[in-house]
């Protein structure tokens, strides 16, 4: 039986839970916008045209900030296109994803939605195909109260306060060949420089987000950094982040360690950012939005409906594209995931799972049908949840799992916070051994553990393998289950987590 034994300790802190962490992200892309979170004459829509089911779903899941429009699809995007009379919107060809879009859904409609959905607003601009101006007029629609030409403009298309979006983004993936407007470090660090003095002379209140690499096999990763920031420093507040390309591949430990790769990820940015301070002589520290992350089965599906080469299906309006279905495996890694992001809370302060619903999504739905929770739900919801208060360092001593592309990793993955205001500690656990159940010990020092009031785990359903998924044919059969045996004593806890599963334990404490 796998073994490991976990510490934590009462002054041993990362920092506090960054909430904006749990985020999502809604693109104009496959059915994430239309029939996804918006499908009028659903049974469930309501009068704006909102799917209810999703609208409930969302919450449940937890998602603090959601990122909109895109994603590739903002870098070829006139945001005028999508205010005003719905029936005087022009429908554009979208070269990103291939479709043609109607303009039904734009601003306005993403407000309303954001606030039913009680989620802050994260909103990107077009620095591929346009640039400083647009980009500031944009902040001047949104946020400037009246008395302006735009901003009366919003007030005469039905918003009559001003939206006060804080987050923005300065455009995305634009290292890419793939992406309208790809720059060089140079002249994106340069457009992104005067276009975030643009907006803030607009509103000085917004924070900003720099294009970092599209992921960190990019063969300038760390020179656009460097370069970027070289420029732009002090007119942003954080370096973005994308990463897609975990997946299994035939290589299941490999690919249970992803996390690996994450924290690899994350440490380098902030150590390239760090330099940039230092070479500088800048007082404040750039921050990261990781606003790009999860499992995606990139060589998975290419069928007649869903062609993995989305321009073999035409111009059409919304068809499907890239609706992952995850699996067992998949919750696992993305729980790894959420722990990586969270033991690095004191630096990754934004994150968005790329995307909300049909779209690699944690959350499906089909039109005029039902929606519901795929595997990778669960993790991200139980985390937003309870993971509160401060992040706690956690030392890990476990036995490990030979993989090809990382080597010896540790077996049982663990975040860790304690919410002193409510007493609590919860515990965020993944065992990645494919055949073994792990026994854990976990030590809490300077506390004194209580009541156990949350225990949970996720695994194979009985009679499954680790490749059992939640579809229409088999409802929701994979979720979370009572985690049997957790035995707490003064000074911390013993339990047992099945082989590859997820679990999450929340118990009482006091300090001494």
């Amino acid at each position: 039986m796998t073994r490991a034994t976990i510490t934590v300790d009462r002054d041993f802190t990362i920092g506090e839970v960054p909430r904006r962490i749990f985020g999502s992200f809604v693109e104009h892309m496959g059915r994430c916008v239309y029939t996804g979170i918006f499908e009028p004459g659903h049974p469930t829509a309501t009068d704006e045209g909102f799917r209810q089911d999703v609208l409930d779903l969302t919450k449940e899941l937890g998602a603090t900030v959601v990122r909109y429009p895109g994603g590739n699809f903002v870098s070829g995007y006139n945001w005028e296109d999508g205010v005003g009379p719905v029936e005087d919107r022009p429908r554009r060809l979208d070269g990103a994803w291939h479709t043609l879009e109607t303009n039904a859904f734009g601003l306005h409609e993403f407000v309303s939605w954001s606030k039913l959905a009680n989620v802050e607003v994260m909103e990107a601009v077009n620095l591929g195909t346009r640039g400083v101006d647009a980009a500031r007029e944009l902040v001047e629609y949104a946020n400037h109260p009246g008395g302006t030409y735009l901003s009366d403009l919003r007030r005469k298309n039905g918003a009559e306060d001003p939206f006060d979006i804080k987050l923005w983004c300065l455009g995305n993936e634009l290292d890419g060949p793939w992406q309208l407007g790809a720059k060089t470090p140079d002249e994106y660090g340069r457009l992104a420089q005067e276009a975030a003095k643009a907006m803030r002379y607009v509103d000085d209140t917004i924070e900003l987000v720099a294009v970092g690499s599209s992921n960190s096999r990019m063969p300038t990763f760390g020179e656009w950094e460097y370069a970027v920031l070289n420029h732009a420093y002090d007119e942003v507040d954080y370096m973005s982040m994308h990463a897609y390309y975990y997946e299994s591949e035939g290589d299941a430990k490999s690919f249970l360690a992803s996390a690996v790769d994450m924290d690899y990820f994350i440490e380098s940015v902030v150590a390239t950012a760090d330099a940039v301070r230092a070479r500088g002589k800048h007082k404040k520290f750039i921050d990261l939005s990781f606003d790009e992350w999860n499992v995606w089965y990139q060589r998975g599906l290419d069928t007649e409906d869903q062609p993995h080469n989305v321009s073999k299906a035409g111009w059409r309006e919304h068809p499907r594209v890239i609706e992952d279905e995850y699996n067992v495996t998949d919750a696992v890694v993305v729980g790894t995931l959420l722990n990586s992001l969270l033991r690095h809370g004191d630096r990754v302060k934004i994150a968005n799972q790329a995307q909300l619903v049909n779209v690699i999504a944690p959350i499906r739905s089909e039109e005029n049908g039902p929606a519901w929770r795929q595997s990778i739900f669960w993790p991200f919801a139980r985390m937003a949840e309870l993971a509160k208060g401060q992040i706690l360092r956690t030392a890990v001593h476990s036995d490990k799992i030979d993989t090809a592309q990382f080597g010896d990793t540790d077996l049982v993955d663990v975040s860790a916070t304690w919410d002193e205001g409510s007493g609590r500690a919860a515990f965020f656990l993944a065992n990645r051994g494919l055949d073994e159940a792990a026994t854990v010990e976990l030590a809490l020092r300077g506390f004194t553990t209580g009541r156990v009031t949350r225990a949970e785990v996720l695994h194979t359903p009985d009679g499954k393998d680790r490749f059992a998924t939640n579809n229409l044919e088999t409802g929701e059969q994979v979720g979370l289950l009572p985690l049997d045996g957790v035995e707490a004593a003064a000074g911390g806890l013993t339990f047992s987590l099945p082989a590859l599963s997820w679990a999450v334990i929340e118990v009482e404490v006091t300090k001494n």
